[in-house]
């Protein structure tokens, strides 16, 4: 980290992202994480150990996940002296668990630690209306058979109705995406370009695999070895036949299913540590968490849901005195190709960048051929909670491969929110 001792990551791994009600229809958020975490204990040889905590989230959880973290952790063969603890801020959760396990080890709480997260739209919780539950909880109150028949008395089908876990902002009653049609609309974002880019992702993903870039990345599960949503004919062509998703009746809606991403089920998760950890029990380290940054945005009164990593990451650039050039590649997640392309125009503009963003000029362009060099959400998938591990596993990967480097990485997430990072090798 910036301040602090160094923070090396040391690698991860994760399971297949799969399209919801698919390959893990009736698996629940504990089940996807003991099996990644397991995976990440057997990589690393850590059977048994104990390491400084555990840091999982989940976006969309049951009560009786109670703290995933833990019992992820007591299920993935670690020490049962390992701590766990989970947090959650929607698309953002397993950069931000990644980033809490990174402050401990920079500031010597602890010497190594794992960040992650899972997700499942499979096995979601579904309650009942207020009504239901107020004659439930009186009927189990009741000491007689006759109290806790009277609970009922005036009962109707209709309260029968579930409650189901919306994707909507509670403050404003949109979906994400609409949201994100709004963002597309100011910005002047076309359709073709938002299917080219989610093409693209796929080509990028597919080829990815093809080298065997993910062998050690990626572990089978439930019969599945690589992400279901990726489809490697992808092209403009085939994606400009499917019709607006969200804004459906104006005419003028250019988000559609093939642009943005899917429900999805997954999870990952990514080993820190510090170098003599690393260098005592013989690991690699990968590249270091050069520094971060969270933002938020005031999208209730007019700025764009998905639009606060523009401010995050030019608080962190001037920071750290880099300018937004300074990268050798860029993982900027993919919630929706016009997300991105909003990001990326903003950057451009000297007006947003000087009256919003407080600077001289305007940050400016990125070389597209560096951007997500082996795919990203559009092509895997989003399991909310499972992304930014993703994205930190395989960027240290590349920054490897590379043999050094510096990447950005940059995850909006609901209500308004950015979350950002450095890695660099």
């Amino acid at each position: 980290m910036q301040y602090g001792r160094p923070v090396a990551v040391l690698g991860g791994v994760r399971i297949p992202f799969c399209r919801q009600n698919t390959a893990y229809a009736d698996v629940g958020n504990l089940g996807l994480s003991v099996r990644t975490l397991g995976a990440l204990v057997e990589k690393f040889g850590l059977q048994g150990q104990p390491l400084g905590e555990v840091a999982m989230g989940a976006v969309i959880k049951h009560s009786s996940d109670w703290n995933l973290g833990r019992e992820a952790a007591l299920s993935s063969g670690l020490s049962p002296l390992t701590p766990g603890i989970t947090l959650q801020r929607a698309c953002g959760t397993s950069l931000d668990t990644l980033i809490h396990i990174a402050g401990k080890i920079a500031t010597g709480q602890i010497e190594a630690g794992i960040g992650g997260g899972s997700d499942t739209t499979s096995d979601v919780p579904i309650v009942y209306g207020k009504a239901l539950r107020a004659r439930l909880l009186k009927a189990a109150a009741g000491k007689s058979f006759g109290q806790k028949l009277a609970a009922f008395k005036g009962f109707s089908l209709s309260e029968l109705k579930p409650d189901f876990p919306g994707v909507a902002e509670p403050r404003t009653g949109k979906s994400m995406g609409a949201h994100c049609e709004d963002m597309a609309k100011e910005w002047g974002i076309r359709r073709d370009a938002q299917d080219a880019l989610a093409a693209a992702s796929h080509q990028k993903l597919a080829a990815a695999y093809a080298r065997g870039f993910f062998d050690d990345l990626v572990v089978s599960f439930r019969g599945v070895s690589r992400d279901n949503i990726l489809r490697p004919d992808s092209s403009v062509e085939k994606l400009s036949t499917l019709k607006p998703a969200f804004d459906k009746t104006s005419g003028k809606g250019t988000l559609t299913a093939g642009n943005s991403t899917p429900l999805t089920d997954g999870a990952s998760a990514c080993l820190l540590a510090t170098d003599e950890w690393a260098a005592a029990h013989g690991h690699e380290v990968l590249c270091h968490i050069r520094d971060t940054q969270v933002a938020a945005v005031d999208f209730v009164h007019g700025e764009g849901l998905l639009m606060a990593p523009t401010v995050a990451v030019a608080d962190m650039l001037k920071r750290n005195n880099l300018r937004l050039q300074d990268f050798d590649f860029y993982e900027i997640h993919e919630a929706f190709a016009a997300q991105v392309l909003c990001t990326l125009k903003a950057w451009e503009d000297a007006t947003y960048c000087r009256d919003r963003l407080g600077l001289d000029a305007a940050l400016g362009s990125i070389d597209p051929a560096k951007l997500n060099p082996n795919g990203s959400s559009l092509a895997t998938g989003h399991p909310f909670a499972a992304t930014g591990a993703r994205i930190v596993a395989t960027a240290a990967k590349e920054l490897k491969q590379r043999g050094s480097g510096r990447c950005l990485i940059s995850i909006c997430t609901a209500g308004g929110m950015g979350v950002v990072a450095i890695l660099e090798r």
